[in-house]
């Protein structure tokens, strides 16, 4: 089942219905090929028509994110990042907050500790789309470099 029709059977199930405004921010969402902005939607939904204004586009990601079709993130920079999870595996990602550079990290990744809090602590965590924030490579070797050598 695509990604419309789960939304519109959801929408359906809860008594809702598919706007044209909806349509549309679903139709950019799924062209995105990287994670957008809220307002990076906006002006492409605002490509197909002027009748969309920036509150539905965040009402629209809402309802989404609500119905479990979206995801979404800070970066760090107090701005919130979708993501259209029908469109992907199930997966998390390693977000820099040296560069803002996103790793895109397999579910099957953290299983081992999805099992460890299992067996452990009888927890069932349910990590849906999960952001770990840190350094990547190339920032960590920017920061040793930058490092004073230790003293003896």
């Amino acid at each position: 089942m695509c990604c419309e029709d789960r939304f519109l059977q959801q929408l359906r199930e809860r008594g809702f219905r598919l706007t044209p405004q909806r349509e549309m921010v679903l139709h950019v969402l799924h062209d995105a090929e990287e994670h957008a902005t809220a307002e990076e939607l906006y002006a492409r939904v605002r490509v197909l028509s002027s009748a969309v204004d920036l509150s539905t586009v965040y009402r629209t990601l809402e309802l989404l994110e609500d119905f479990h079709l979206v995801a979404s993130f800070d970066p760090g920079n107090g701005g919130r990042r979708y993501e259209l999870l029908t469109t992907h595996r199930p997966h998390h990602h390693l977000h820099c907050v040296g560069c803002g550079k996103l790793i895109t990290l397999e579910a099957q990744a953290l299983q081992p500790l999805l099992d460890h809090l299992a067996q452990t602590y009888g927890f069932n965590a349910q990590l849906d789309h999960w952001v770990i924030p840190g350094l990547c490579h190339e920032c960590q070797a920017t920061m040793d470099q930058a490092l004073p050598a230790q003293v003896a």
